[in-house]
């Protein structure tokens, strides 16, 4: 029952990504729709589509992103004595961990950029962005499949914990 609900949760994960970075694809083509290449028409008229898509897909990134961590669970390595130590699923889980985070920060911060410059506001009018949610978008699907590995990872690290300890708690009784 466990190993199913985690194969949903890491397909949810990669469509939940999937649909963040279609509609950050989706809203740089509203956007080259609605701008033409013009920056004064850009800064009068900037795309409420494009707007709306980037508000979206940076809400579903967020809540995948969270979600993949806290199901995932905290899988760290403190010393070299730990990486020696560690198991290859340990270390993959660390290693998707940190990627996670390194993919989150670009397509968050692309998105949210892209978000600002389509905004009503005039504050951001000068922001160049050209291009931006397109690599949100790519940076999102690419998001999808990192947390993805993250979370099996995670999850195979944990369950290897635990058959440990049980190993080692036995030893413990006899020799006490």
């Amino acid at each position: 029952m466990e190993s199913e609900l985690s194969f949903l949760i890491s397909v949810l994960i990669i469509c939940a990504d999937i649909s963040a970075g279609v509609l950050g694809i989706e809203a740089e083509i509203d956007q080259k729709k609605q701008h033409h290449h013009d920056r004064q028409q850009h800064c009068r008229n900037p795309s409420s589509g494009a707007f709306a898509e980037g508000v979206a897909a940076l809400v579903l990134l967020s809540i995948v992103h969270v979600t993949a961590n806290v199901l995932g669970g905290y899988t760290y390595i403190r010393s070299k004595h730990d990486i020696k130590r560690a198991t290859a699923n340990k270390i993959l889980a660390v290693t998707f961990f940190v990627l996670s985070w390194i993919f989150f920060a670009v397509s968050y911060s692309m998105l949210m950029v892209g978000t600002l410059a389509n905004s009503r506001s005039n504050r951001y009018c000068s922001l160049r962005s050209r291009w931006i949610f397109l690599i949100g978008g790519i940076f999102c699907l690419a998001h999808g499949l990192v947390t993805s590995a993250f979370y099996v990872s995670a999850l195979a690290a944990s369950k290897e914990d635990k058959e440990n300890v049980q190993q080692e708690d036995p030893a413990n009784k006899r020799g006490a």
